[in-house]
């Protein structure tokens, strides 16, 4: 038990001496923002600086003392300004004793802001003013004093010569700034840089960069910028600059076009080439050494006046500049007779054409479907939209009956009217006989054919089509013959 009880008391004692340290964090971080300074301050070397301190809310406090403490970046801690109510203010020795001095004289304990003048670059660090309070004990503030130094920045292409190892190309250097500045590159050639900083002078930075590269003859001319952004510049200071690889000239003669047929006249040699530094010197000549009669060369132009087998050779440019010699030839070969020229590429135009036809057929094939498809869809559950064809009809004399009953001629005298041998059919209501249909044709065929005595058929019995007389009219024209012929003359009309 005895054992036991010592064990939790080790451990409650544990926990309160943690809580006692939270406790006094949680205090000291609480007063501590009672005394308001300013987190940081900028300021350039021979300038005047103001740091400011305040004790914001003394009640309950007694305020007995303020110091001010110097705590440079490496060094220690160093008192630079001592005020107590009841004594004079007092400036230890320091690096700032004779620049350093309280604001007000006086100086008051709720405000002890102190003023440095001809500020240093040795004096940027952190600057602590720091309370002796009862019964709270010391209270402090802390300020940073950040010296700017603008640096001089400049930049340069370094010449070099086309090889295989990497070399610097460009270089850039911040000098002398506070603080360090910060370099780029921007460019599109294939290297990397490398940064470096050193200490200046008067606790300053210099800050230098190059880039590195494999340099190729493609690289002479290409952009490069270096760009520098420091503290205290309103924005990034860029220097543009050009790549300056050295390397021999690169010769191309152009002009041949491989129709050198005889008596061509002034056909022309072109000797291109480029290098770095310009190419100073271009010779022309042959490999069998003796330059024909017939051509002219000026610097890089070679003019022959008119094509013969002399001009049967091989043709060499060769330039110089410091870097070595560069050339190129050509093999003229003479024709007897003149190349044809070609005409217009006509494949492509009638393989556009092709493509064309086929990208039609397609979009008609695929109009085609889409209507058909379109069609199923819209006939796949509605009847039939066509009409039936009439039922054929056979010239009987019921036909001759209805022809000779045209109102038009029964008000013509009989001598004027004209009947014609075959008239057009019937307009007939089909639809509303569409029942009719049933029955077969030799049916239809008994209706048309009956005889002028009527329609007393014993095997049907149904209503005579519209188009055809009834009884009664047929008692009127009792009197008439008709026969089965392909014309008939109407009975005698009586007005």
């Amino acid at each position: 038990m005895a054992r036991h009880d010592a064990r939790n008391w080790h451990d409650c004692t544990k926990m309160i001496g943690l809580l006692s340290l939270v406790t006094s964090i949680f205090m000291h971080g609480a007063s501590g923002q009672r005394v308001k300074v300013e987190p940081e301050v900028l300021s350039y070397p021979g300038q005047s600086v103001n740091l400011r301190c305040a004790f914001t809310d003394a009640t309950g406090i007694q305020l007995t003392m303020v110091t001010w403490i110097y705590e440079p970046k490496e060094g220690e801690r160093i008192n630079i300004a001592v005020f107590h109510p009841k004594f004079e203010p007092n400036y230890p020795d320091s690096p700032l004793k004779g620049r350093v001095s309280f604001t007000t004289t006086p100086p008051n304990l709720s405000s002890p802001s102190i003023q440095i003048t001809e500020v240093k670059m040795t004096d940027e660090g952190k600057y602590i003013c720091e309370y002796a309070t009862y019964p709270s004990g010391n209270e402090q503030g802390i300020t940073f004093l950040v010296m700017l130094a603008k640096p001089k920045n400049t930049a340069s292409a370094v010449t070099v010569v086309a090889g295989t190892k990497p070399v610097v190309v460009a270089r850039c250097e911040s000098a002398d700034g506070r603080p360090a500045a910060q370099i780029s590159w921007v460019t599109t050639a294939n290297g990397n840089a490398t940064t470096v900083s050193k200490p200046g002078g008067d606790n300053t930075v210099t800050v230098t960069s190059e880039y590195r590269m494999i340099p190729t003859a493609a690289d002479n001319g290409r952009d490069i910028s270096c760009v520098v952004m420091h503290r205290t510049q309103a924005k990034a200071e860029s220097f543009k600059m050009k790549l300056a690889v050295e390397y021999p000239p690169q010769v191309t003669i152009v002009g041949y076009d491989n129709n050198w047929y005889m008596g061509r006249t002034n056909v022309v040699l072109t000797c291109q080439a480029t290098g770095n530094p310009i190419p100073t010197t271009v010779a022309w000549k042959t490999l069998t050494g003796e330059m024909p009669d017939t051509v002219i060369v000026n610097e890089n132009k070679l003019t022959v006046l008119k094509v013969d087998e002399a001009v049967n050779n091989t043709f060499v440019c060769e330039v110089k500049n410091r870097m070595g010699v560069g050339k190129d030839q050509v093999t003229a070969m003479v024709r007897g007779n003149r190349l044809p020229e070609k005409g217009p590429t006509t494949g492509s135009i009638i393989g556009a054409i092709i493509g064309v036809i086929i990208l039609l057929a397609i979009i008609g094939t695929a109009i085609a479907m889409y209507r058909k498809h379109r069609n199923n869809n819209l006939n796949a559950d509605d009847p039939p939209k066509y009409k039936p064809p009439p039922p054929k009809k056979t010239n009987t004399s019921t036909d001759r009956l209805n022809t000779s009953r045209d109102p038009v001629s029964e008000d013509r005298p009989l001598q004027s009217q004209y009947y014609a041998t075959q008239n057009a059919e019937p307009v007939t209501d089909l639809d509303t006989y569409h029942e009719d249909e049933a029955y077969e044709q030799e049916d239809r065929e008994h209706y048309y054919s009956a005889a002028p005595s009527g329609w007393d058929d014993p095997g049907h019995n149904e209503v005579p089509p519209p188009y055809v007389y009834s009884d009664n009219e047929l008692q009127d024209q009792r009197g008439s013959n008709v026969n089965r012929g392909d014309s008939f003359v109407s009975p005698a009309m009586f007005v």
